[in-house]
């Protein structure tokens, strides 16, 4: 009855000792959430209950366990087990507890700050603090896990003796992603470009979507998702038209007859600006900008408070622009000129008269 009771008693009371804590903790912090509503730290805890209930009870259990007197044959692999598992939970506890400081800080900064792109540095930078924490943690835990085994304790001086030659030919091999950590971190803290940012990248246009340590993403305007590596931003040219300010100019193109009326035409031009509500009410204008013998070229000038903004404005103005000289000045618009072609008779185009320079050409016959 005793080897029944022991394993029980040991086990139930570590899971009931951490389920009581675990709630004990919840209610903590949710209460401490429920005070403190200017700061999210509290609340964003909540997620590491999960991760410290496992830490708990594996502790409690790697301690314990022997008093259990199960399968003493096997508690030499029993101990190494919970340990790896006691070594894993501990670095999930910390990257979740790592991540709600992250995110409460960002929160209270955003919150603090109007302006888009300091909000903007910001948050590519904790993001990218927050993925080399992660990392960190993560080979930190690896390593830890491989040395409860004897044969790599054995290995690790044999391992630090080579670690230079290791390193030296670990760098070579590895150098492009070197590379590419070196520049994510110079994206981050360089602020060369940030989550949100509208960028033309090789003669794409589209907004930053993700930037992590070693590639990029941008969300084109039709959804699509281009991923480069973060070692191109650094070095080569790229538009970045949220750089110093979100606000933009843009431009109309109209090539129209010389008659066309465009005193009347910057008129409707305002009244059409006047309707949009993309317009920011910054700038406008409409001139006359090049000539050539069949046409005038004119152009509209807008401005809009972002990118999608001035794309929004600009179509509406081209289109309804069109449609309202079509309706009302069709004069205006381009012509294809041409000429009357002879009629042919008996089925023949007539032959033109062969040049004399000694006779003067003054009519047919």
């Amino acid at each position: 009855m005793e080897n029944v009771l022991r394993p029980l008693i040991v086990v139930g009371g570590s899971v009931v000792l951490t389920v009581v804590v675990g709630w004990l903790v919840d209610v903590l912090l949710r209460r401490a959430d429920e005070r403190h509503r200017e700061t999210p730290l509290w609340g964003l805890l909540r997620r590491s209950r999960i991760p410290l209930q496992v830490v708990l009870c594996t502790a409690l259990l790697r301690g314990s366990y022997r008093q259990t007197k199960i399968f003493e044959d096997h508690q030499a692999g029993i101990g190494r087990a919970l340990s790896l598992v006691l070594i894993g939970s501990t670095a999930w506890l910390v990257v979740r507890i790592a991540a709600a400081v992250v995110e409460s800080s960002y929160a209270r900064y955003a919150a603090a700050h109007r302006d888009p792109a300091r909000v903007r540095r910001v948050r590519t930078q904790v993001t990218l603090i927050q993925r080399v924490v992660t990392a960190i943690v993560g080979v930190v835990a690896v390593a830890a896990m491989l040395l409860t085994f004897p044969a790599m304790q054995a290995a690790g001086a044999s391992l630090l003796a080579s670690a230079g030659i290791l390193g030296i030919v670990a760098g070579v091999a590895a150098q492009s992603t070197l590379g590419n950590l070196f520049a994510g971190l110079q994206i981050a803290f360089g602020d060369m470009v940030r989550l949100g940012d509208t960028v033309v990248v090789d003669g794409e246009w589209g907004t930053i979507d993700e930037i992590t340590l070693t590639f990029l993403t941008v969300r084109t305007w039709d959804e699509r998702r281009i991923t480069m590596p973060v070692s191109y931003f650094t070095s080569k040219p790229f538009e970045n038209w949220s750089r110093g300010g979100a606000q933009m100019t843009g431009t109309v193109f109209f090539q129209l007859d010389h008659s066309a009326p465009i005193a009347q035409m910057r008129d409707k031009l305002h009244d059409i600006l006047r309707e949009c509500a993309a317009w920011d009410g910054r700038d406008w204008g409409l001139a006359v900008t090049d000539t050539t013998p069949t046409t005038i070229q004119v152009r509209a000038l807008v401005t809009a408070k972002d990118a999608d903004d001035i794309w929004t404005v600009r179509v509406t103005v081209r289109e309804q622009l069109v449609r309202w000289l079509a309706e009302h000045h069709r004069y205006a618009l381009p012509k294809v000129t041409t000429a009357a072609a002879e009629p042919m008779s008996n089925g023949h185009r007539p032959q033109p008269e062969p040049f004399s320079p000694d006779v003067p050409r003054t009519g047919r016959g």
